[in-house]
């Protein structure tokens, strides 16, 4: 292992946008300001090619400069984590090899996809590659796109495997968070995250570490100020953020009839808020002029302060 990450890794770790210009051209100005941005408002480290990111719909070229070119704009300020999901054993390896020698603090892993994999397979499979893994690594629980899920067994039983330090949630299962905190419950030591913001707050009350959070992208002062009354226990505040959170949720997030909601706002958010641009990687498109009027009249509503 190159470096040692603080155990837990505490906080707001925003899962960032790829900036594009085009299907495999990085935006790279935007690049610079969003980074900027979000480590300007607090946040505790980054996240890179995850969901948010599009990992699944951009080449392995550009995910190698995305890592390369995002490790130089961090210059280590905050622990900077790349997502290395593939359904090939040997590309995620191989992305693990790059983010390692690019300067990264730890990789990010979901169940391979495709075919699924019976939760035996599943633990076999996190043996096998970290005999060769050259970082830390977090497991990615997201069956809303992998069709599988990281059974709380299998987390506690990876959680012993030297290198495994962590793992962000994404299923938005209530029982599933209880019942792996319960498995976790003498592991002090292991990171507990949780992708949806909408629910961060309570989240963190109850024990958790912190969120993944793809709305700090966009304010990121707003999530880590969230984050930090949860961890104060300082109620009224955690409701008045709380309120905030919900507004982007229900609007940036939810325009038009598309799968892709969430990314298609996001992104555009941040378009409007001149920090990037909003391409998608295909097969997805960006919002048009009809929806971009409604993401412009959701910020110009918000009032975060």
């Amino acid at each position: 292992m190159q470096k040692t990450l603080q155990r837990p890794l505490y906080g707001i770790i925003p899962p960032l946008v790829t900036p594009l210009l085009d299907n495999d051209t990085l935006d790279i100005e935007g690049l610079e300001r969003l980074i900027e941005h979000t480590i300007s408002g607090g946040v505790h480290g980054i996240f890179i090619l995850g969901t948010t990111g599009e990992f699944a719909s951009i080449s392995y070229k550009l995910r190698r400069e995305l890592t390369e070119r995002t490790c130089k704009l961090v210059k280590g300020r905050v622990p900077l984590l790349v997502g290395i999901t593939d359904s090939a054993f040997t590309e995620s390896l191989d992305l693990a090899k790059h983010a390692a020698n690019c300067g990264a603090d730890a990789v990010v892993l979901a169940p391979p996809y495709y075919f699924a994999a019976g939760q035996p397979e599943l633990l076999e499979y996190l043996q096998r590659i970290m005999m060769q893994m050259p970082l830390p690594l977090f497991l990615y629980n997201m069956p809303t796109h992998t069709k599988m899920t990281f059974a709380p067994k299998t987390v506690k039983a990876a959680a012993e495997i030297p290198g495994i330090i962590g793992m962000k949630d994404s299923s938005s299962d209530l029982a599933y968070f209880k019942q792996v905190q319960f498995a976790l419950r003498d592991r002090d030591d292991f990171t507990f995250m949780v992708g949806p913001e909408e629910f961060m707050a309570e989240f963190v009350l109850t024990g958790g570490h912190g969120g993944v959070n793809g709305g700090a992208n966009m304010f990121p002062k707003l999530y880590v100020e969230l984050y930090q009354a949860a961890r104060n226990r300082d109620f009224d505040k955690i409701n008045t953020l709380q309120q905030k959170v919900m507004q982007i949720s229900t609007t940036i997030y939810n325009v038009g009839n598309f799968g892709s909601s969430y990314l298609k706002g996001l992104k555009c958010a941040l378009s409007v808020m001149g920090l990037c641009s909003d391409f998608m990687a295909e097969p997805f498109r960006r919002f048009n002029e009809p929806e971009r009027k409604k993401i412009e009249a959701a910020l110009n509503n918000l009032e975060l302060y």
